[in-house]
């Protein structure tokens, strides 16, 4: 006699079932809040989250470069770039599949960073200045759908009117810079351009290493 055992189903947690986006989000989210806790109780200063080029060319807190990508300066700018991240960042995950999304998000950030650093240098920025958010993994994501859907039509800020992926990425950049310039305001343009250009040379490898699949890609969202 064959007996059949019933195998329960393995216990689920709570972030299991999330695709790699929405895991960011929520990490976006929660680690936010918590800094905001430790940075307002005093538990920890702002130098141990922050990208500061100066602390970095003092070789001081290098974790930065990490912590940042998850700190935003206000609950606006986490709320524009997680919006921003949950439109963009879906698809690029579907595109190039959970392991190398996530990879290539924390790159981007990374690089991100480390353009703001280096370019104070030669911007002759304020090197006492402190870089956070999300928008450097950002510009890496829609770097590269510059490339893989140059086509695909997009709404930008709050511009009724949707543009084209690879008109809009190039636009926004350079309205950024302009608002900060004129406005005198605090926005992390050298960051956003170093992840643009992390988004363009990884865009460039695919469509030279899978040219068929990047073919394809382009056909559906033109």
């Amino acid at each position: 006699m064959v007996r059949v055992y019933r195998v329960p189903p393995k216990k689920r947690n709570i972030l299991s079932g999330l695709s790699v986006n929405t895991t960011l989000i929520f990490t976006n989210i929660v680690l936010f809040i918590l800094f905001l806790i430790l940075i307002s109780t005093e538990l920890l200063s702002i130098d141990f989250i922050a990208l500061q080029p100066a602390n970095i060319f003092a070789g001081q807190y290098v974790w930065t470069f990490l912590t940042s990508m998850f700190m935003h300066g206000s609950f606006f700018h986490l709320l524009v770039n997680m919006l921003s991240l949950f439109f963009i960042g879906s698809l690029v995950e579907k595109i190039l599949g959970q392991k190398r999304y996530i990879l290539f998000y924390l790159i981007s950030g990374l690089i991100a960073g480390l353009s703001f650093v280096l370019l104070s240098l030669i911007f002759s920025a304020d090197i006492n200045a402190y870089a956070v958010g999300a928008s450097g993994a950002l510009f890496g994501l829609v770097g590269l759908l510059v490339l893989l859907t140059p086509n695909l039509p997009v709404y930008v800020m709050f511009i009724p009117i949707p543009i084209k992926m690879k008109y809009a990425a190039p636009g926004l950049l350079i309205v950024l810079w302009i608002i900060s310039a004129a406005a005198n305001i605090g926005i992390g343009n050298t960051a956003h351009l170093g992840g643009l250009i992390v988004g363009l040379i990884y865009g460039i490898y695919l469509r030279t290493r899978y040219p068929n699949k990047i073919r394809a890609i382009q056909k559906h969202f033109s």
